[in-house]
């Protein structure tokens, strides 16, 4: 039986997103990568396929060498459930520099504290402390 995992595709910038990521989160690691040689057809050392987790959480991406019109959307972003105040203030603060925000961190009748960002990346990322 197959599996079902969130894809990522970046532009030549998938192994640093995937480095970044795997900082941010306790048990997570790159669990596979293989990179373009000189005979292409993406530029020499980007992503051909790699998987990652975060954790748990089995992601793949890939540094595309073609060109699109095309990026991240929030319409689809990750929701991070956090654990305590410290870390939902942490991955907002790490997440949201040199990116955007989308909802300011604050409280919300849906949340005791509750963020969303767009990371350098331009991936989103919804992080939130339940309530209760």
């Amino acid at each position: 039986m197959g599996n079902i995992h969130t894809f990522l595709m970046f532009e030549g910038k998938a192994e640093e997103a995937m480095n970044f990521y795997v900082t941010l989160f306790e048990n997570s690691e790159i669990l596979s990568i293989s990179r373009y040689g000189p005979e292409g057809p993406g530029a020499e050392g980007t992503v051909i396929q790699a998987t990652f987790s975060l954790k748990g959480q089995t992601y793949m991406c890939i540094d595309s060498h073609v060109k699109h019109a095309f990026t991240f959307t929030p319409s689809i972003s990750l929701f991070v459930n956090c654990e305590s105040e410290e870390e939902v203030d942490r991955l907002y603060e790490r997440l949201s520099a040199n990116g955007s925000v989308l909802m300011p961190l604050g409280a919300y009748p849906f949340s005791r504290k509750f963020g969303w960002v767009s990371d350098s990346f331009g991936v989103t990322w919804q992080l939130n402390l339940p309530n209760g």
